[in-house]
């Protein structure tokens, strides 16, 4: 378990030893990945569970995602996909019951209340684990700055030519954490129905384990996010025109100005928006959220190279990350209120971003998901 901030680490190594990535932009390709791990192959049998099994009850808040067998990864018609969302490769996914929506304070808060959970954003920093992390000649910051705390958002005041520092728009905030989510003078009041954010991977495991539930993998997430799209770039087709009825993300200049074209400048409450074909609300935009699968640059090519349809698949075996080999992190998905055309695009379907298990923002939080086998064994 961590007990340090990778994302005050990250930004104290970008402000402090790094300065600003002048770099243009980079397209992540399978020469990358120098890494040798292989995913974990599987049989050629296809036959998935598609409806509720006999005797099963929907657990409340949940639906059921039927089975099926999908195309994950990038849609040809796509300009916008990466490199590490290709090529698309055939999977298998058994159904399962997933929130309807991401869990919000509410939710948490009852979860908190009832285990007096501590999150990591909580947590006082160990200059010890942190040093870890940084040059063995990087000075200890001062104590003022040492205090627990999670990033925060800010908008730029001018237009920003390099979309890759950073520093310019996300800032360490002492005192941020889900009870806080903007800062130490902000609270959940009239936010009880927002999604949970400053969220490390610990801290949603630990919910999961309190619910009775689990992560869901990056290909249950995007089984999930297709619905009866499932060769479309977004979760209601390919239109893009419909973004602002259908997610709330940034529009406008970003990171200056955001339009509010969709309703809203910041996170918005659960169930405001559409949901897609299975009712599932907000799988494009409002937050990111976890899954359980490991980020490796290439692993879609190494999929593909096996020339296998994966049953269930867990995802890579370890992590590795192109831009940074010592990194550990997890796939998240959907995108939030920040993505823009211009920076990510993330509420398409098949975007992934890589983050460290204890990072933790204002702009990234979690749904579970619950297999059959869990719902038995919750009900016997």
């Amino acid at each position: 378990m961590y007990h340090i901030k990778r994302g005050f680490t990250f930004l104290f190594l970008f402000i402090f030893l790094i300065g600003c990535n002048q770099k243009k932009k980079e397209v992540l390709t399978s020469d990358d990945t120098s890494n040798k791990t292989q995913p974990k192959l599987a049989t050629q049998d296809t036959t998935v569970i598609k409806e509720i099994p006999d005797g099963i009850q929907t657990p409340d808040g949940m639906v059921w995602i039927p089975g099926g067998v999908i195309k994950a990864g990038a849609v040809p018609q796509d300009e916008m996909a990466m490199e590490h969302e290709k090529p698309a490769h055939k999977v298998a996914i058994d159904g399962f019951f997933m929130d309807i929506n991401e869990v919000t304070n509410a939710q948490f808060k009852k979860f908190v209340d009832e285990t007096d959970y501590v999150t990591v954003a909580e947590r006082d920093i160990d200059w010890e684990e942190m040093k870890k992390q940084l040059p063995e000649s990087t000075p200890k910051p001062h104590d003022s700055i040492m205090q627990p705390g999670s990033l925060t958002f800010k908008k730029a005041k001018s237009s920003v030519a390099n979309l890759y520092d950073f520093s310019q728009w996300w800032q360490w905030t002492i005192g941020a954490n889900w009870k806080h989510p903007d800062g130490p003078k902000s609270s959940l009041v009239g936010k009880e129905n927002e999604p949970v954010v400053h969220i490390a991977y610990e801290d949603a495991l630990a919910y999961c384990e309190w619910a009775g539930r689990r992560l869901p993998t990056e290909a249950e997430w995007e089984r999930a996010a297709k619905g009866e799209h499932t060769e479309s770039i977004y979760s209601w087709g390919d239109d893009v025109s419909e973004l602002s009825r259908k997610a709330n993300t940034w529009e406008g200049e970003f990171p200056v100005t955001n339009t509010k074209a969709d309703g809203f400048d910041q996170r918005a409450s659960v169930k405001r928006y559409p949901p897609n074909d299975f009712g599932l609300y907000d799988m494009a935009g409002n937050v990111w959220e976890w899954t359980s699968d490991w980020y490796d640059t290439g692993y879609y090519q190494k999929v593909a190279d096996t020339s296998t349809i994966l049953k269930n698949p867990q995802g890579a075996v370890s992590p590795y990350n192109a831009r940074d080999p010592y990194a550990k992190e997890k796939v998240m998905k959907g995108g939030s209120f920040l993505c823009n055309a211009s920076y990510c695009a993330s509420y398409r379907i098949s975007a992934r971003m890589a983050t460290s298990l204890d990072s933790s923002l204002e702009h990234l939080g979690f749904r579970t998901v619950a297999s059959v086998d869990m719902v038995k064994k919750s009900e016997g």
